[in-house]
């Protein structure tokens, strides 16, 4: 059975997921708009989070360092750990992220990669602590992936928090029970903003029903929205 997955997201009137590009608050200046979006994070209490590639790569920063004589690998799981109390889950299809430390700020990292990646990866990560579900399909099954993590860590609550890519796919999937979304009083206004969820050309008309749950006025013009998700 898959946790309860809340896709938590701040974004400015425009969809736009970079404070720092945004226009100025009401009440003048750049308040710390991520530092409630970071408290209502925990308010939430998540057992784990998740991530796309992108920005999980901005949080590890580490470089390829496969080790010099990998050895014989596990597929399609392997756990360093199933006793941390929290988890940061990366979405990694091709097998590009690499890390430093078996952690993200505490929370143990594990990392769903696709089908063809290398025994090689396999092994760097394991030598780096770093727990793996390899897919067992040839395109990512999210629900089967989501259900290990359930299974084998006793995952319940699952903070969905990826850019627009990642957001689009648990949706339309059927994977996403709840959407938090803090909106900003700001414009960012760039072209080619992409927004929190995107879905390529066929979108999410049909998928999702979104039904509003909660309303609350935060600091600085702030307003936390909470809808539940409901197939389309």
């Amino acid at each position: 059975m898959k946790p309860h997955v809340i896709c938590h997201m701040l974004a400015s009137l425009d969809g736009s997921l970079h404070p720092s590009r945004y226009t100025a608050s009401p009440d003048g200046g750049v308040p710390d708009w991520s530092g409630l979006y970071e408290k209502i994070h925990g308010d939430l209490e998540g057992d784990a989070w998740i991530v796309g590639r992108v920005t999980m790569a901005e949080m590890s920063k580490a470089q390829a360092h496969p080790p010099a004589q990998p050895g014989k690998v596990d597929r399609p799981h392997h756990f360093a750990r199933r006793d941390a109390g929290t988890y940061a889950v990366a979405l990694d299809a091709s097998g590009k992220l690499h890390f430093s430390k078996p952690d993200i700020g505490g929370d143990h990292v594990v990392v769903l990669l696709g089908h063809d990646v290398e025994d090689s990866h396999l092994a760097e990560l394991a030598a780096d602590g770093v727990s793996y579900i390899v897919s067992q399909t040839a395109e990512l099954d999210l629900a089967a992936m989501l259900d290990v993590l359930a299974r084998e860590l006793g995952i319940r609550r699952l903070l969905l928090e990826g850019g627009a890519g990642i957001n689009g796919s648990f949706l339309a999937a059927g994977l996403v029970d709840e959407l938090s979304l803090l909106v900003a009083p700001a414009l960012d206004a760039r072209a080619g903003n992409q927004g929190f969820v995107e879905f390529g050309q066929a979108g999410l008309a049909g998928k999702v029903r979104l039904s509003l749950k909660g309303c609350e006025a935060l600091a600085h013009g702030l307003v936390h929205l909470r809808y539940a998700v409901m197939p389309g």
